[in-house]
């Protein structure tokens, strides 16, 4: 039998290579390359309530990754799946291979997503923001005492709870300007009708606060409202149990601690059972709604209220009715 020549044999090794080579390019071109050849970096945000589904399909459609099987393979050669992927912004072009946009959205985004929840005090926003951003501890008190205490009006209430994305390299005090911006872009419609009914905004605020700590949910807080603003007209003190806890709050027993009936006592001016009036300053950041409740407060001739045990609120006109409520429904 007649060995194959070495020409022969150069010629298939070499058909062979380039069957393999077109095969690597096909791959590589077709199934993992770039949409473009020449695209910008921009910013893709990924959204909080996204699943792996809607990622991938969006990626696609938005024409950031040609195939999505493709990406799914560089996501797994990363360690990773689309679930562990982060909500958030990153920084991809189009002209991007999977390879690539595998790469940088398997890193922590560039720009996080941060849930304030509505009534949180400056100090819960605080921990939230140093967990987020890493900030050191001096980083998250200096938040606390200065970048959120620049005068005493904006001391509290008025870093609005939102859901933001931010920059994770944005400066403490940035952060603390982007939630007073949309406190200002939120409460701006509500001025006006305000000062036709006379409430100065920050009035407004201390009361919108308590009425945020002490409503079981938004349905009631224009009751609420309309109970404190017949105490505060008949120069009444407010007693309001989230005064206390304002005062009370700390991190190792809670921001906002169970109240005992000592507790009653306390020497302060946050203390609505020893105090005419409103507090200093609000003792939460409120939303939206709890603010209009303000402004559109029920109008009742209740002057007391309180929840029972399954979340009901129950008012009285008088202290006896209160005492029987409690009897009733808190017994």
């Amino acid at each position: 039998m007649n060995q194959p020549s070495r020409k022969t044999f150069i010629v298939v090794l070499a058909s062979i290579v380039l069957v393999v080579g077109v095969g690597v390019f096909f791959v590589q071109t077709i199934f993992f390359g770039a949409p473009e050849n020449d695209a910008e970096i921009e910013r893709y945000v990924i959204p909080l309530s996204s699943d792996q589904n809607t990622l991938l399909e969006v990626l696609m459609s938005e024409g950031f990754v040609k195939n999505g099987q493709a990406l799914r393979i560089a996501l797994y050669l990363e360690g990773k799946s689309l679930n562990d992927i982060s909500p958030g912004g990153y920084r991809i072009s189009k002209s991007m291979n999977a390879w690539e946009i595998a790469s940088v959205i398997s890193e922590e985004p560039y720009m996080k997503w941060i849930v304030i929840p509505e009534g949180y005090r400056k100090e819960q926003m605080t921990e939230l923001l140093q967990d987020a951003f890493n900030w050191s501890d001096e980083e998250a008190d200096k938040w606390v005492t200065v970048d959120t205490a620049m005068d005493f009006d904006h001391t509290e209430g008025v870093y609005f709870p939102d859901t933001y994305l931010i920059p994770v390299d944005e400066e403490p005090f940035k952060v603390a300007e982007r939630l007073r911006a949309k406190f200002n872009e939120q409460f701006s419609p509500l001025t006006e009708e305000a000062a036709k009914q006379n409430i100065k905004w920050t009035t407004l605020l201390k009361i919108a606060s308590i009425v945020q700590r002490e409503a079981a949910g938004k349905a009631d807080m224009p009751l609420i409202a309309g109970i404190l603003w017949n105490r505060l007209l008949e120069d009444e003190r407010l007693e309001v149990d989230a005064t206390l806890q304002y005062i009370k709050g700390n991190k190792e027993d809670g921001w906002w601690p169970t109240v005992k009936p000592e507790d009653k006592q306390l020497s302060s001016p946050y203390n609505t059972y020893r105090n005419v009036g409103l507090p200093p300053h609000p003792i939460a950041n409120p939303g939206l709604t709890a603010m209009k409740a303000v402004i559109y407060p029920e109008k009742t001739n209740c002057f007391f209220y309180l929840h029972d045990g399954e979340g009901n609120i129950h008012c009285a006109k008088t202290y006896e009715g209160h005492k029987a409520n409690i009897e009733k429904y808190l017994r």
